[in-house]
């Protein structure tokens, strides 16, 4: 028993002990601890936990389906799950941005809805040409996420409230205040939705004929990986980025150092708002083309979780936003396929989740191993 024991401490010193590759090697043990707890939970179910990730990754349009309906192909696919990816990768940057301050900016899906239906009456019922609605579609979703996040984080410095709980109720008053609107004068009387947003304002180019494929093209993908390069960039080489981490490291202490906190605070959740806005718009006029009422995006949650997997670090959000996509694109065709619940893919989602918050704990323990571990040889070689 104690042979297996010190067999274990080495072989996970020697997976996880690199400090320096800790920030990626400590994510992709928790994916790898979670897709194994997730295939425990299908093997109770019955099903056979390989056959279900394959779904989920042909579902997504990584694998090839058996077979296609018409005008579809894996490329198809593919484009649209890049479509869903796009907004997942702008709302897990905002989530990013407000950490780096020492804010948890739990309010982007209400900021993504808010930024939508602005966005949708200024631009999207609009008559304007495709040239001109869809930049300003963009700058549009911009300001309405800037000044949502620009209002929780003046309340969070004026009146010292938490920023939980100001953006959790802001959610609630986007949610019912949008649907009152959307219920009373925007609902289409067929979809029980939103009316769907003109051609020419929307971020997708939807049934586009390529060859003998129709295919949902989103225009918005390379800005959000530009995007995503950009905030790294600011993050890590400017004197903003080094004042938010200074604020979310220790306010005292950056207070003491001549940083403005108050001013960091909300310009950090202006900025985690703008990103939120940019999600919302490629959501609501990219990969839809309208809005339900009474419905928070779910993508503003799961933003979440891509994060903290990622370690709140724009280039490991990339890849983060990337597997989480899969998961909740290919869930629905997973479903049909495995017959298993659709949920399952929440289910696989919260594990990464919990997994991923168990890093720091993780890195505590592997660095007890390797104390063990050097003690044990000190001991020997005495």
């Amino acid at each position: 028993m104690k042979g297996s024991s010190h067999i274990f401490k080495r072989a996970m010193v020697r997976l996880l002990g690199n400090e320096r590759r800790q920030p990626v090697t400590i994510p992709l043990f928790a994916i790898a601890l979670s897709l194994l707890a997730g295939g425990v939970v299908i093997l109770i179910l019955g099903k056979n936990p390989l056959t279900a990730y394959q779904n989920l990754l042909q579902g997504s349009g990584l694998l090839p389906k058996p077979s296609y309906a018409g005008f579809k192909s894996m490329l198809t696919d593919f484009t649209s799950f890049m479509n869903a990816w796009t907004p997942m990768l702008f709302a897990s940057l905002s989530v990013a941005v407000a950490l780096r301050a020492g804010l948890f900016n739990i309010g982007v899906s209400g900021q993504m809805l808010t930024a939508g239906f602005l966005t949708t009456l200024v631009v999207g019922y609009s008559t304007l040409a495709a040239p001109v609605a869809k930049p300003l579609v963009l700058v549009v979703g911009i300001v309405a996420g800037a000044a949502v996040g620009g209002l929780i984080g003046w309340l969070k410095h004026q009146f010292n409230i938490n920023e939980v709980v100001s953006s959790i109720m802001l959610n609630y008053i986007a949610q019912y205040v949008i649907s009152f609107f959307i219920n009373t004068y925007y609902v289409n009387p067929v979809s029980r939705q939103s009316n769907a947003v003109s051609k020419a304002a929307r971020l997708t180019l939807m049934d586009t004929p390529v060859g003998n494929l129709k295919m949902d093209i989103p225009l918005g993908i390379v800005l959000a990986v530009l995007t995503a390069v950009l905030v790294k960039f600011l993050l890590d080489r400017t004197v903003f980025g080094y004042e938010m981490k200074c604020v979310g490291t220790s306010r005292n202490a950056a207070r003491y150092a001549g940083i403005n906190v108050g001013r960091n605070v909300i310009s950090s959740m202006i900025f985690s708002g703008a990103l939120a806005g940019l999600a919302g718009v490629t959501y609501y006029l990219g990969y839809f083309g309208s809005i339900q009422p009474r419905v928070l995006p779910s993508t503003g949650f799961d933003a979440i979780a891509v994060s903290l997997l990622a370690g709140s670090n724009p280039i490991g959000i990339i890849f983060s936003s990337f597997l989480i996509t899969i998961i909740s694109k290919g869930s629905t065709y997973m479903s049909s396929s495995s017959g298993l619940e659709s949920e399952i893919a929440s289910v696989i989602t919260g594990m990464i989740l919990l997994f991923s918050a168990c890093g720091v704990f993780i890195c505590y323990k592997v660095k007890g191993f390797k104390d063990e571990l050097r003690e044990e040889e000190e001991r020997r070689d005495s």
